[in-house]
């Protein structure tokens, strides 16, 4: 019986020391001082089985460092969310994305807001029309 237990406990500790590293690696910086300006950088051509993570500025310690884009290898089934820094209405600024989303929980947030059409924002063909209204939603020759 005290084999058991002891057993369990080992175990439960080990299911709570292996979530540890996941949950320290998620950062969320949250910051008072706007970001300075994007670097612009020149994305390579695409690469087979890759996904190119633009870069970005982070938060460390009490300056902003700029990190460089970067290839990361695809994950099927799975979006990557680019880093960006949006300000909350009490001016502090807060760095989202950096992560990677299932396609279908993309999907239900409606709309990636970057600006360029594409199906996530509910107009696949990119056309202005948006595709509950669009009698040709995959074809952007069609209105």
């Amino acid at each position: 019986m005290l084999k058991k237990t002891l057993m369990s406990a080992v175990l439960a500790a080990s299911g709570v020391a292996a979530l540890l590293p996941m949950a320290a690696s998620a950062q969320q910086y949250i910051v008072r001082v706007a970001p300075p300006p994007a670097i612009v950088e020149t994305v390579p051509a695409p690469r087979p089985g890759y996904v190119w993570a633009e870069g970005h500025h982070e938060w460390r310690g009490n300056h902003y460092v700029w990190v460089q884009g970067h290839w990361l290898r695809e994950r099927p089934g799975y979006a990557w969310n680019n880093p960006h820094w949006v300000q909350r209405g009490n001016g502090e600024w807060v760095l989202l994305g950096g992560n990677w989303d299932r396609h279908e929980r993309q999907a239900y947030r409606d709309r990636d807001r970057d600006g360029v059409p594409n199906r996530w924002d509910h107009d696949r063909d990119g056309d202005g029309v948006p595709n509950h209204r669009d009698r040709y939603p995959g074809d952007p020759r069609r209105s």
